[in-house]
């Protein structure tokens, strides 16, 4: 039962946490603090559960999925060894450590982000009642270390962390014994740690998790009229109600960009509006009389979410386009996809007009 223990408290703890969404930072630094409880693992004592510790870390993210944590660490370790003349007794080994550890979040986005991390140090242990007792009392030795833990988020600044570590030593001096006729022996230690993480200073924030579940606000009804008056306003070519620019065109103007007013799509989608079919069934008439005319369909997207996610979402946008031309007879050589996300926007994102203005196609000619 009391090998249990740690594994029980972890599992309370974690329970009585109530994560929140993470708010993400594109770097940052961060403050780390708490308990840990280390055991001897790979050694030629028997462990004992009477032991603890404590840990502090400082924490630099470079991105949303990788980190570098400076950590220091104390750990009481506790053993037995029997000897012919004494019987049994307990060894005490007290240790301070220090390691370089590299960090990755596989899913940095979630109220609770689990993490590995990999990396080496030192660990000063010094030794009391140790069974072998030729080896020095105080002595240093370098080491390796490893395990996984997780984030959990508590506000935008503090985390939880609940963190299991394997620790291993270069030499069997660890735990104050040398087994017979052992050479060139390693010892090991276990250790579960429980502490705070505090964000301390915070790059611009990430749009990285700026993710789509549940946003409504984006749904609300739009003025394409409004829309239709920007685009004459700030777009110096010639507009006609939901068409695509018909004159141009059919002059087969080249490396020319024409917006396709009134091809629009919902906030996250790449499926296209009922009032986007007159319009392409337009564009496929202009195509259809100018048959030497290629063109590139280009999608493009509003400003939220990742960029990486709306260039996707701008390719499947163009591609949907280009989907509806073949079916309407339009010959794929003359077809060609680009996306360019959200990169340039034609309007304000921070309406909501502007933004769907800027989830448009547009045909460049050539």
């Amino acid at each position: 039962m009391k090998k249990l223990m740690p594994i029980i408290v972890l599992l309370l703890v974690a329970t009585f946490v109530v994560p929140v969404k993470a708010q993400l930072a594109t770097d940052s630094w961060g403050l780390g603090f708490g308990f840990k409880y280390p055991r001897l693992l790979s050694a030629n004592t028997s462990p004992l559960n009477s032991n603890y510790g404590a840990y502090v870390s400082l924490q630099r993210n470079f991105s949303e999925h990788v980190a570098l944590r400076l950590k220091g660490a104390y750990a009481h370790m506790e053993g037995e060894f029997t000897s012919p003349l004494t019987g049994v007794n307990t060894t005490v080994t007290n240790a301070i450590s220090g390691n370089l550890d590299f960090m990755y979040y596989f899913v940095p986005c979630e109220p609770v982000t689990p993490y590995l991390f990999g990396g080496g140090g030192v660990v000063y242990r010094m030794l009391d009642n140790y069974a072998t007792t030729f080896l020095d009392e105080n002595a240093a030795v370098a080491k390796f270390n490893g395990g996984f833990g997780f984030e959990w988020a508590i506000d935008t600044d503090w985390k939880f962390v609940s963190e299991a570590a394997y620790n291993l030593t270069l030499n069997s001096e660890l735990d104050g014994a040398l087994g017979v006729g052992e050479v060139n022996g390693k010892d090991s230690y276990l250790s579960v740690n429980l502490g705070l993480l505090y964000y301390f200073d915070k790059g611009p924030q990430s749009k990285y998790c700026q993710l789509y579940t549940g946003i409504t606000v984006e749904q609300e009804k739009v003025d394409y009229d409004r829309i239709e008056e920007m685009v004459k306003k700030h777009i110096p070519k010639e507009v006609v109600k939901e068409v695509v620019v018909e004159k141009p065109v059919a002059q087969a103007a080249r490396n020319e960009n024409w917006v396709l007013v009134g091809v629009n799509f919902d906030f996250n989608s790449a499926k296209l509006r009922a009032e986007s079919y007159p319009v392409l069934l337009h564009a496929v008439g202009v195509l259809l009389n100018n048959p030497d005319l290629k063109v590139e369909i280009q999608g493009h997207t509003d400003s939220i979410g990742s960029e990486t996610y709306n260039q996707k979402l701008s390719e499947k946008r163009a591609n949907a386009v280009k989907n509806y031309l073949e079916a309407r007879g339009i010959s794929a050589s003359r077809l060609s996809v680009k996306g360019y996300g959200e990169t340039n926007p034609m309007s304000d994102n921070n309406t909501a007009d502007g933004r769907a203005m800027n989830r448009r196609i547009e045909f460049k000619t050539n």
